[in-house]
């Protein structure tokens, strides 16, 4: 399955803790997603997606079901794994990504990928 990750999926050790490996992220691609922007989910550090003006730059990944299911675990209830058409290189592709209901989303509060990145370091 192709799957854009685009915030605290793009650590390599946070990703291979979830997935089992880091080999799919080191494997995939440079990716856009336009007519999106990265913001915080409400009450947490943690990032999600909101339609609207901007891209988010981020990579589309080929994911075996094993590591589908651990980050599907990462990701927990909060996201909803949804379809996109994203920007590479090769040309569009459409790919699944995990975003928040609108709702959940901070809109006023935008993630950069400097943010703390590591959920469970803080539980």
């Amino acid at each position: 399955m192709l799957v854009f990750v685009y915030g605290t999926l793009l650590d390599h050790r946070i990703f291979a803790r979830a997935a089992g490996s880091a080999a799919p992220l080191r494997r995939g691609l440079p990716a856009v997603l336009h007519g999106h922007r990265r913001v915080r989910l409400r009450g947490t550090p943690w990032p999600t997606l909101l339609a609207g003006q901007g891209s988010v730059t981020g990579r589309l990944l080929v994911l075996p079901r094993a590591a589908l299911a651990g980050l599907a675990a990462w990701e927990g209830a909060a996201y909803l794994l949804a379809t996109r058409r994203v920007a590479t290189r090769r040309g569009p592709r459409r790919a699944r990504v995990w975003i928040a209901p609108r709702w959940r989303a901070a809109p006023d509060a935008a993630w950069n990928i400097s943010q703390p990145r590591d959920r469970r370091a803080r539980m």
